[in-house]
């Protein structure tokens, strides 16, 4: 009787046939096409109830074979079933057999039957189960050492540090931890020690400046999180006499506040690297007012007291792009490119992946285009150009995808680029979207080099956008550089919700472009402001002659995107005096506040600063500039805005994680009131969670410090 396959996979399935009367099949399962592994695929003996599934990387075995000759057949949904025969079995020995399938278009694949009532589906394991651990899954885990790790599976039993695995013998490799085999010690079972208080376990408190902690231990060995951050040099108080201005590229990326969200949710402090306060900031959308005539955004100035140092005073710019009406929405070419190496296995990496981008899918326009490149050990396109209408196959497409092999970023982007190319739209949202955990180490690799075909791409009007995934192995800096020179923004997914934040909430922003090399300049008035300080920033800072530089290469606005930047300043000692060219050989004619014989009423203004920004259009090559002031004196903090005490709360949260010297003196607890009482319109919850995020970080530092 023929009847349907029922696979079932047993925690331990241990054999009880002699090893003397049978052997294994073994061997692998990848797309005849491409070559890339068939993760799951069916495998199973004709005529017997042996049977094997593939792993993640193809391969499979099947043991407890009796000796003699069979019919092996494979069947995998989406792929036309292959049957070898002749298959021969030699007692204690292994038999090789590999296949390659051919795909087929969903929905004609034949039933998957077989003429026995039950098959057994063996998942490469003989006397006790093989169980391949890497180094981001017991990151993941709430764990502090090996032994805890392994408690977990099932089939053991745990008495004191010593584990002992059910019907396990003496060399048994019972666990392999990212590769290492970890074997039994007792004949009676199987178990193993954990690396105790000397052994480095995962510490849950971090000294000032350390990065994160080591993962795990074995004997012999130490795990360590090999994630990537640039260092930071925070940004100082400068003179205004000899700095008179300050000039900065905007940055809209939010990457490091979902990321530093990640360590925060798991009980833990992100390193003082991962922190970049202007991040942190622009996080959060606010309330200013919308753009009029044909600039595209509008400029928000407010000047306040500083809410952390009453002696101070804080500058808030704000820059509020303009909505796209659907019908203004430009007709977009995406590339999705998609890490699918073996790093991207865990649950907060491919797996989170592939629903962001089922996100995404659902929110494409009828006539945008969209194809998918994929790369592991090489690079391939797994979906050509295919309109935005046909989302059941493109989420087909995206539904395949599994982890396996190793990273050849270089030649993906390169593929990537070569597909938008193709499909290149004039005038329209060409992008690449990258999705990664930043780890390239196949082929070209290096960061420079990365930088330098992704810059000569934007030339072309193909923008990068950036998606950070998992923990572990992740390469902040490394990922934020690309979308910075790829005229794009960076983002880390961290779950669910901040894959709908960036794909839907904020998709127009995400994806459509409406201002580039946006560049903001303020000069000082030295007789109102004796120093000042750019709160964030640090990475992209211009020099003052870039200002006015077209070919030099600067921020990007999104439609509807806001973009807010802090000044805390010091204020001049009441005088008068603006200073003269012979102040400093620095002023010049061209500095608004110094007093010369073209400008002698420098020193009588009531204006404490100037802030000139420039931009181009999307398509443009010539920059125009907009000029606004700041007059007169400081709001108190408890008047002030909305806008201006929840940015300023967020600043001071940052700088507190950054340890920065910088601090003024504020504690988490008077940021969480700061932040309570600008909550203001918090539609998606995003600053009530602000709120919570501040007082579980209390939580952490305080009871670290016991």
């Amino acid at each position: 009787m023929k009847v349907l396959i029922m696979v079932l996979i047993p925690a331990l399935l241990i054999s009880a046939v002699s090893a003397v009367e049978v052997g294994y099949i073994h061997g692998a399962i990848i797309d005849g096409a491409t070559g890339e592994p068939l993760p799951y695929a069916i495998v199973f003996v004709v005529g017997t109830k042996k049977g094997g599934m593939a792993l993640t990387d193809g391969s499979f075995c099947i043991y407890g074979v009796p000796a003699g000759t069979y019919k092996l057949k494979v069947m995998m949904m989406g792929y036309a079933p292959i049957t070898k025969e002749g298959v021969k079995v030699v007692a204690s020995k292994g038999t090789r057999i590999d296949f390659k399938m051919k795909e087929m278009i969903v929905g004609t694949t034949p039933e998957i039957v077989v003429e026995s009532d039950q098959v057994q589906i063996d998942i490469c394991a003989a006397d006790v189960q093989h169980t391949a651990v890497t180094i981001e899954e017991l990151f993941e885990l709430p764990i502090d050492d090996v032994v805890e790790a392994i408690a977990l599976k099932g089939g053991i039993v745990r008495t004191g540090d010593q584990l002992h695995v059910r019907g396990g013998r003496s060399g048994n490799i019972l666990f392999q931890l990212d590769g290492v085999p970890l074997t039994s010690r007792r004949s009676s079972g199987s178990s193993i020690s954990g690396c105790g208080s000397g052994g480095g376990g995962h510490s849950r408190r971090r000294k000032k400046h350390e990065g994160p902690p080591p993962l795990m231990c074995i004997p012999g060995r130490q795990y360590y999180n090999t994630e990537e951050y640039a260092h930071i040099d925070e940004n100082d108080f400068l003179q205004v006499i000899g700095n008179p201005m300050s000039t900065f590229s905007i940055d809209v990326d939010v990457a490091s506040y979902a990321n530093a969200r990640r360590f925060i949710m798991a009980d833990k402090l992100p390193p003082n690297g991962a922190i970049r306060v202007e991040e942190f900031i622009n996080y959060f959308n606010y309330d200013y007012e919308k753009p009029e005539g044909d600039v595209p955004f509008s400029i928000n100035l407010e000047y306040a007291v500083c809410p952390w140092n009453a002696e101070h005073n804080l500058v808030h710019i704000g820059l509020q792009g303009e909505e796209l009406a659907e019908e203004d929405r430009q007709q977009s070419n995406l590339v999705f490119l998609i890490d699918v190496s073996g790093s991207m296995r865990p649950q907060n990496k491919l797996p989170l992946l592939k629903k962001a981008f089922l996100l995404l899918a659902d929110q494409l326009a009828d006539d945008d285009q969209i194809s998918i490149v994929t790369y592991s050990g090489h690079a391939r396109v797994l979906l050509k150009s295919t309109p935005g209408r046909k989302k059941n196959k493109i989420k087909y497409a995206i539904r395949r995808l599994h982890a396996g092999g190793s990273t050849a970023g270089y030649s993906g982007i390169q593929l990537a680029y070569d597909m938008a190319v193709k499909s290149f739209i004039p005038g329209g949202n060409n992008r690449v979207i990258l999705a990664t955990d930043g780890d390239f180490n196949v082929g070209v690799s290096s960061t420079s080099e990365l930088i330098e075909m992704i810059e000569k791409k934007r030339e072309l009007g193909i923008y990068l956008t950036v998606l950070g995934f998992g923990i572990g192995n992740y390469k902040d800096g490394r990922l934020e550089q690309l979308a910075d020179r790829g005229n794009g923004n960076h983002a880390y997914v961290d779950n669910l919700l901040e894959a709908k934040k960036v794909f839907v909430d904020d998709l127009t922003a995400t994806l459509y472009t409406i201002a580039k090399d946006v560049k903001i300049q303020v000069e000082f008035n030295p007789a109102k402001v004796a120093s000042y300080r750019l709160i964030g920033y640090e990475n992209r800072l211009l020099k003052r002659k870039d200002f006015a530089d077209d070919k030099k290469d600067a921020g990007e606005i999104g439609a509807g995107h806001t973009v807010t930047a802090l000044y805390e300043i010091v204020p001049a000692a009441g005088g008068t005096d603006a200073g003269s060219e012979e102040d400093d050989p620095l002023m010049a004619d061209d500095l608004k506040y110094v007093e010369t014989r073209v400008r002698p009423d420098a020193v009588n203004t009531d204006e404490v600063l100037t802030v000139r920004v420039r931009y181009k259009k999307p398509d443009g090559d010539t920059s125009k500039l907009i000029t606004t002031v700041i007059t007169g004196e400081p709001a108190a903090a408890a008047a002030s805005s909305d806008n201006l005490r929840f940015s300023a709360a967020v600043a001071m949260y940052a700088i507190i994680l950054r340890e920065s010297e910088h601090g003024g003196g504020m504690s988490l607890e008077d940021v969480g009131v700061l932040a309570k009482g600008a909550r203001g319109d918090d539609k998606h919850m995003y600053r009530a969670e602000f709120i919570r995020q501040v007082e579980l970080t209390g939580l952490i530092i305080g009871l670290a410090s016991k």
